[in-house]
Parts: structure tokens; sequence; C-alpha cells
């Protein structure tokens, strides 16, 4: 199997049987990711050959962008949760186990910055916390 192939079908499972409800959709799931397998590896393979880098390294800084992504967008989440919601007040436990972060990992993970762009992007302002009397 070609490098690039191997990156494609370790990043691009297929599903295992018995995982895909109901079970009669489980050949048309199947047939979604190979789809998904040719359609990554014909884009690193793309993305390879016009930068000369390393297929595998590729992958690397792919994922770790989709990490940053996913970690921006928690951070904006808790900032969403813990500021703009005058309905329910979420705990910090269950933000901290919703999250992956620690209690004081919540209570620091955003700033200004993040209370800024959510206040933009929903046009409304932060709900006055009780305790900022």
């Amino acid at each position: 199997m070609h490098p690039i192939s191997e990156l494609a079908a370790l990043l691009c499972p297929l599903p295992e049987p018995g995982s895909v409800t109901p079970e009669d959709c489980f050949a048309d799931a199947c047939e979604q990711s190979e789809l998904q397998r040719t359609q990554y590896a014909d884009n690193l393979e793309a993305a390879a050959l016009a930068t000369e880098e390393d297929p595998l390294i590729l992958a690397l800084e792919q994922a770790r962008t989709q990490k940053e992504e996913a970690d921006r967008r928690i951070r904006l989440l808790l900032a969403y949760a813990r500021e703009f919601q005058p309905a329910r007040r979420y705990p910090l436990r269950e933000l901290s186990q919703a999250s992956g972060y620690t209690i004081s990992g919540v209570t620091t993970a955003y700033g200004t910055p993040e209370i800024t762009l959510v206040q933009r992007q929903i046009h409304r302002s932060p709900v006055p916390r009780k305790d900022a009397s």
C-alpha cells in the first residue's frame, strides 16, 4: 500500500460492522468512507507535490491546525456559556467535563478577545454577572 493510501486509511477509517444504524446503511457508510479516503489521499498527494513536503509531515500539520481550531471553538463556546447565557448559568463542573478542561482551565480559557468575538457574532452584549456589583 502506498504511504499516502495508508495515511488516508488511518485518518478516514471504515466503519466497524454493527456501528451503523440502521444496519442496512452499512454499505452506504463504507462507500462514503471510501470516498473520503480517496478525496483525502488526492488532496494530500496534491499538497505534497505542490510543496515538495513529506505527506506525513503535511498530515501532522493539518491535524495540528484542526486541533487548534477545535480549541478555539471550545474557548468561544465557554465564553458564550459563561458570559452570554442569562437563562442558565452553567456550573463550572459541567463545563469542565464537557470541554475536557479543568475547572480552573474553564475560567482562564477565554478572555476579552473571545468575549468580543462572541459579542460581534451574536450581536448582543454579555449578561452582567450577579457577582459583579
